[in-house]
């Protein structure tokens, strides 16, 4: 079955649909010894792909679903030798986490061979949906929980509003649970640092429509077609 080259070029490794879009532009891209132009449709496993010479074999794309447990690295190798998430899941292939979680959150986390799909779900003009849950120093007042909701000033500029439901507050610390649609760095901790109250626990337990629901921390499981087609519509661009 045909599909547009850039797709193909992404799955196969080579970066995102845009770089990949940059290779072809750059006349690097053959298809059967011909230069390829954009928009060009290909046949995996008929056609000859080459890009500065060299053959471009199609992977076997491989989508993971992890629950993180603490401690372990968001990276796909670690020079100190310390745990990793891609150790984690039992892939036939290497994978790569989608973001990042830090090593003492636990929670959601999507690995995945496709890079295309990884890009899109990465971009801030996606805005992929995550809840976490939370406890906190201290007893969050109304007035900080609006604070939350509204957006809060960082050094980085002023969050996007956010979902804050208090689920308990007393004996000196306060648990919620939030969602958010930026991928900032630590952002749920800076946030709660920055209305006095930081984070002693945090579990992301919802991620672009997925649940932690069933799956143990620590596991890992594969996902569904139907969920690998949800994230394909998280990620869809509007413009193309």
């Amino acid at each position: 079955m045909a599909e547009r080259l850039q797709r193909f070029l992404a799955s196969a490794g080579l970066g995102s649909r845009r770089a990949c879009e940059e290779l072809i532009r750059a006349g690097r891209v053959t298809v059967d010894g011909v230069v390829a132009d954009i928009g060009a449709q290909v046949e995996p496993g008929i056609q000859r792909v080459e890009v500065d010479g060299r053959p471009v074999q199609s992977q076997t794309r491989e989508y993971w679903l992890l629950n993180k447990p603490r401690g372990v690295i968001s990276t796909a190798s670690d020079p100190q030798g310390r745990k990793t998430v891609v150790d984690c899941v039992p892939a036939g292939v290497r994978v790569y986490p989608v973001g990042r979680l830090d090593r003492d959150t636990t929670g959601l986390l999507i690995l995945t061979n496709d890079g295309d799909l990884a890009h899109r779900l990465l971009h801030p003009r996606f805005g992929v949906d995550k809840e976490y849950r939370v406890s906190a120093e201290g007893c969050l007042s109304e007035r900080e929980a609006t604070i939350l909701r509204e957006g809060v000033r960082l050094d980085d500029g002023m969050t996007a509003p956010a979902e804050v439901d208090v689920l308990r507050v007393g004996e000196g610390r306060t648990e919620l649970v939030t969602r958010i649609h930026e991928g900032r760095n630590r952002q749920v901790r800076r946030m709660l640092e920055a209305v006095g109250h930081p984070v002693t626990a945090l579990h992301r337990s919802r991620l672009a429509g997925l649940s932690d629901r069933g799956l143990q921390i620590g596991k890992a499981r594969r996902l569904s077609l139907r969920e690998i087609e949800s994230l394909r519509r998280e990620g869809e661009d509007p413009t193309e």
